[in-house]
């Protein structure tokens, strides 16, 4: 009579984990990061259709990396959370904080009780304004939720950006233009190739606009900006 199959939590643990890193290490890098105005979103995505970046309420933004299915399904049920908490409540009390919350135990849950863990990193990034501060929340896989400073990076290589963009050594949130330059050298530099607009996905949470304050930029938007 065979013995029966036995993993121990810890492994089980550990080989979800590694599943899930290397699926997030397929996708291409997405940063965030303060400029004197808001928050600027970059990400490099050659596809037209699929976004990466999403506008989620007001003030309040979305970036995904990995499993593309994974990481859009959690994006419609942010949306959909912060629709029915604004309506229930005030527009006020939806924030980056509550719903990255979420995410949080969402994927903690997925990652310690399904067999199969998401694929995937997201980035929930509100703009302040009145006075607020920004926030950028980093949500890994298993539910840890990390509070960044000045910029944040997900997908595949963020360490290596990361490592990049430290050495510009921000003491204060740089103009748009600088920012864009900022993040695309860093892209080029890890990537080792030189990229072009139309293979941006370019966005920013603009605090000095009213109402919403998520804004797309275009190829050409992104053009313009670099080349003034």
């Amino acid at each position: 009579m065979p013995m029966p199959y036995y993993v121990s939590p810890e492994q089980m643990m550990q080989d979800k984990a590694e599943y899930a890193r290397k699926g997030i290490a397929k996708g291409r890098s997405i940063i965030a990061i303060e400029y004197v105005s808001g928050i600027l979103l970059v990400a490099e995505n050659p596809s037209a259709s699929l976004y990466k970046i999403s506008e989620v309420y007001d003030s309040i933004a979305f970036a995904g990396a990995g499993k593309y299915s994974e990481f859009e399904n959690l994006r419609k049920a942010g949306i959909r959370h912060a629709d029915l908490k604004g309506f229930m409540y005030s527009r006020e009390d939806v924030t980056a904080r509550s719903l990255a919350n979420g995410y949080s135990q969402s994927l903690g849950t997925i990652f310690s009780q399904e067999l199969k863990p998401l694929e995937v990193e997201i980035l929930v990034v509100q703009v302040g304004h009145n006075g607020q501060s920004n926030e950028m929340y980093r949500i890994s896989f298993d539910g840890s939720i990390i509070d960044e400073r000045a910029f944040a990076v997900i997908g595949g290589k963020s360490e290596a950006v990361q490592g990049v963009l430290k050495e510009k050594g921000f003491t204060q949130p740089p103009e748009l233009q600088t920012a864009l330059t900022f993040c695309i050298a860093a892209l080029d530099q890890v990537g080792n190739q030189k990229l072009l607009p139309e293979s941006l996905e370019v966005a920013v949470l603009d605090r000095t606009r009213d109402g919403r304050r998520f804004r797309r930029l275009t190829p050409a938007d992104t053009k313009q900006l670099l080349s003034t």
